[in-house]
C-alpha cells in the first residue's frame, strides 16, 4: 500500500464531529467574554513583588556599615551596572572635545563639550564656570531629566547652572540620552531592553554616560575634587542618587523628585511611573533606594520633594522610606545635620522651581564652605534659545538602538547549548497549579465549555477556557492554544481557511484556550511596568509564563488525562514561551505548531519591537546566548511545525 493510501486511511480514521458556523459563533462569543482577572492580577502582582522588596541592612556601627556600603557599590557595579559591557569601554579614560565659548552674562562663562560615552556614541554637554578661575574651586554635575524638549535649555537647567557658577562653582550640565541634542529616533529610554536582550544591561549605558561626566569634573584642574557635587530633577534626581551613592567622589548630592523605594513604587502603580533605567534588571536584588540612599552616609544629601508633585514622589508618600528609614546610618557616624529632606510647597507641579533652587543653593554654599547668598540672581534676560545652545553630534552617531544591533551583529554563541543555561536566562523556578478555580461553563449545541482561572502556588494567575464535543473520547487529545492578544483574538484565528480552535474541536481533540501571565484577561494594567519591576528584583517574566504554561499542562495530564498534549502558539510571545517549555519539560508536549512567529530574535531588533508590546522577551542574555533555531534544536522529542511562520508586521516604527 503506498503512502498516500495509508494517509488517506488515517484522515478517515480522524472523528469528525462536524463543528458547524452556529457552533464558530458560540466558540467566539464564549472566548470573547472577560474572565474577571485583570485587577486581580495586578493585586497578586504587587503582593508577589512587596514580597521580593530587600530590607535594610542594620549595622551596629560606622565601621560595620561603611564596610558593608563597598561591598554592595562593588557588586551593583560588576554584577548588575557592568553586566556585558567590555571592560576596555568600562575602564577608558574620558574623551572630551571643547567645541568654544556661548556668548554669555557678567560673572560667568559657558563651553560646549562633545565627549564619547562608549565609542561611537557621543553626547553633549555645556560647562559654565565662574567668569574668573581662581585656585581650585568646587564643582556640580547637573543632570538632565526626562525633558524632550529643550534638554538643557530648559529655563530652570539654565537658571541653576548660572546661579551656581556666579557662586563659585563650576557646573557641568550634560544632555540625557534620549534628551536635547540626543532625542533622535533610537534613543527612547525603552530601547535600553534591547540592550538587555543583546547581553549588556541597559543601565550601564545610562551610568558610563554620567560618570564620564564626573571623570571630566576630577581631572580639570580648575576642580576641588573634594568639593564635587551633583543634583538633578526627576531623571536627573535618579541619576543622582545613583551615581553619587556608588561613587564616593561625590561629597553633596542634592536628588530633585526622583525616585523612591520598591515598596512605595509597588503601592502606588501607576502614579509612581518608571522608565526601563530605573527599574533595571537585577538592580533590585539585594538592594532598594532606601539601600542607595544609606550608601550615602555620612556624606551631605538633601532630598528634595514636592508636596503635590502633579508627576510623581509626593513629598509625604516617599518621606518615611527614604529618609525617615535612613536617618540611622547618617547617626552611625554622628552626621544627623548632613542628612536632609525639604519639602517644597511653593508649586504644585514636579519642579526644580526658585524655592527648591534656593535650598540647593544653601546646602551646597554650607558644604562647600562658600560664603555666598542663598537668594537667586535673576538671569532671565541671559537665557538662551536652544538653537542657541546645541552644537550637535556626529551624522552617523550611534543610538541606544543602534549600539544594541551592534552588539547583535558581533554576537558568538558557544556551539554547545544546554537546558541549564537556557533555565538560568530566564530564572526558571517550577509552579503548580495551587487550586483550578471554576468560573463558569455552557453546554450549547454539543460543545459544553468550562472555564478556569489557574491560581498557581507562588501566588500569581492565569486564565483559561477548555471546550469540548461532547462526543469526543474522555481521554481525548488536548490541544492548548496560546494568543499574543488573548483568547477573544485566538477564537478568530484562521488555519488553512477553516478556525483554528473549530478545527482541533472537529478532530474530537480537547482545546484549552490559556491566557498567561500578561496576556488578555491574565494581564493586569499597566503590565509593562510590572514587568520591568519584576525584572528588577531578579525575576524574568520569560520564565514565569514557562512556569505556568508547564504547571497547565502537568494538571492537565493528571486532571483531564489526555492521550497527548500539544500546543497552537500564535505571535511571537507565544512562539517563546512555547518553546522554551518545551525546551524545559521534556516529552510533556507531543508538537507545537507556531503561527505568526519569528525565525529569530534579530527580529525584535529589525523591526524594531517596542518594549510594551513584548516586555517578556527582552530578557537579559537571551539573545547573546540563545536564538530560534537553538529554542527549536532543545525542544526534541517535541515535533515543531513551523510551516505558518511569517515574520509579523511591525509594532513600532522603525529607528536608527
Amino acid at each position: 500500500m503506498s503512502l498516500k493510501h495509508v494517509l488517506a486511511l488515517f484522515i478517515l480514521s480522524i472523528p469528525m464531529f462536524g463543528v458547524t458556523q452556529s457552533d464558530q459563533k458560540t466558540i467566539t462569543s464564549i472566548l470573547e467574554q472577560p474572565i474577571p482577572s485583570r485587577e486581580l492580577a495586578a493585586l497578586q502582582l504587587q503582593q508577589f513583588l512587596l514580597k521580593k522588596a530587600p530590607l535594610l541592612p542594620a549595622p551596629s556601627s560606622a565601621q560595620e556599615w561603611t564596610a558593608q556600603a563597598e561591598h554592595t557599590r562593588q557588586r551593583l557595579l560588576d554584577d548588575v551596572l557592568f553586566h556585558g559591557w567590555p571592560r576596555e569601554w568600562v575602564n577608558s579614560l574620558p574623551h572630551f572635545e571643547d567645541i568654544g565659548r556661548i556668548p554669555s552674562g557678567p560673572g560667568y562663562q559657558i563651553h560646549k563639550l562633545r565627549y564619547e560615552v562608549v565609542p561611537g556614541f557621543y553626547a553633549t554637554a555645556l560647562l559654565y564656570e565662574p567668569e574668573h578661575l581662581v585656585g581650585k574651586m568646587p564643582a556640580v554635575l547637573h543632570a538632565m531629566g526626562h525633558f524632550y524638549d529643550g534638554g538643557n535649555a530648559q529655563e530652570f537647567a539654565q537658571t541653576l547652572s548660572i546661579n551656581l557658577a556666579l557662586r563659585g562653582m563650576i557646573v557641568l550640565n550634560p544632555d540625557w540620552i534620549g534628551m536635547g541634542e540626543l532625542n533622535v529616533s533610537g534613543n527612547d529610554h525603552w530601547f535600553a531592553a534591547h540592550l538587555d536582550l543583546v547581553g549588556a544591561n541597559g543601565i550601564g549605558l545610562f551610568y558610563l554616560a554620567m560618570r564620564r561626566c564626573l571623570d571630566y569634573l576630577s581631572d580639570d584642574p580648575n576642580v576641588d575634587t573634594n568639593r564635587i557635587g551633583m543634583t538633578g530633577l526627576s531623571g536627573g534626581g535618579w541619576q543622582t542618587i545613583i551615581l553619587s551613592s556608588l561613587d564616593p567622589r561625590i561629597l553633596v548630592a542634592i536628588p530633585v523628585a526622583g525616585y523612591t523605594s520598591l515598596p512605595g513604587r509597588v503601592e502606588r502603580i501607576p502614579s509612581e511611573p518608571g522608565d526601563l533605567e530605573q527599574n533595571a534588571t537585577d538592580l533590585l536584588v539585594g538592594q532598594d533606594y532606601s539601600t542607595l540612599t544609606a550608601l550615602r552616609a555620612p556624606r551631605p544629601t538633601l532630598l528634595l520633594y514636592n508636596a503635590e508633585d502633579d508627576c510623581c514622589f509626593r513629598a509625604p508618600l516617599v518621606k518615611p522610606d527614604i529618609y525617615d528609614a535612613i536617618q540611622p546610618f547618617f547617626h552611625l557616624y554622628g552626621n544627623d545635620k548632613d542628612f536632609l529632606f525639604y519639602q517644597s510647597t511653593a508649586i504644585s507641579a514636579h519642579n526644580y522651581g526658585s524655592a527648591n533652587r534656593e535650598a540647593a543653593y544653601r546646602f551646597f554654599g554650607e558644604h562647600f564652605h562658600l560664603a555666598t547668598s542663598d537668594s537667586e540672581t535673576p538671569v532671565g534676560q541671559y537665557l538662551k534659545a536652544f538653537d542657541e545652545l546645541r552644537f550637535g553630534v556626529p551624522e552617523d552617531n550611534l543610538t541606544i538602538l543602534g549600539l544594541a544591533r551592534q552588539f547583535a551583529h558581533g554576537l558568538n554563541r558557544p556551539h554547545a547549548i544546554s537546558k541549564v543555561a537556557l533555565s538560568d536566562v530566564i530564572r526558571y523556578h517550577d509552579v503548580t497549579v495551587g487550586r483550578a478555580w471554576l468560573l463558569a461553563n455552557s453546554y450549547h449545541n454539543q460543545l459544553e465549555t468550562l472555564s478556569y482561572r489557574f491560581e498557581f502556588t507562588n501566588g500569581l494567575s492565569a486564565v483559561g477556557v477548555w471546550l469540548k464535543h461532547v462526543d469526543a473520547t474522555p481521554n481525548a487529545p488536548l490541544t492548548i492554544v496560546l494568543d499574543d492578544e488573548g483568547k477573544s483574538k485566538a477564537a478568530k484565528e484562521m488555519l488553512d481557511g477553516m478556525p483554528l480552535i473549530a478545527s482541533r474541536l472537529e478532530r474530537g481533540e480537547q482545546v484549552l484556550v490559556m491566557d498567561l501571565l500578561f496576556t488578555g484577561d491574565a494581564a493586569p494594567d499597566n503590565s509593562p511596568i510590572f514587568a520591568e519591576m519584576l525584572a528588577a528584583t531578579g525575576e524574568r517574566p520569560l520564565g514565569m509564563e514557562t512556569a505556568q504554561l508547564i504547571g497547565v499542562g502537568m494538571w492537565a495530564n493528571a486532571t483531564l488525562h489526555p492521550d497527548a498534549l500539544r500546543i497552537e502558539s500564535i505571535g511571537i510571545r507565544s512562539q517563546v514561551i512555547s518553546l522554551i517549555a518545551s525546551d524545559l519539560a521534556s516529552n510533556l508536549f507531543s508538537a507545537i505548531s507556531i503561527h505568526s512567529g519569528m525565525h529569530s530574535f534579530a527580529y525584535l531588533l529589525d523591526q524594531p519591537i517596542h518594549y510594551d508590546a513584548a516586555p517578556d522577551l527582552f530578557c537579559l542574555d537571551l539573545y547573546k546566548d540563545f536564538d530560534i533555531d537553538q529554542l527549536e534544536q532543545l525542544s526534541a522529542p517535541t515535533r515543531i511545525n513551523s510551516d505558518h511562520y511569517v515574520e509579523v508586521r511591525s509594532v513600532d516604527k522603525p529607528a536608527q
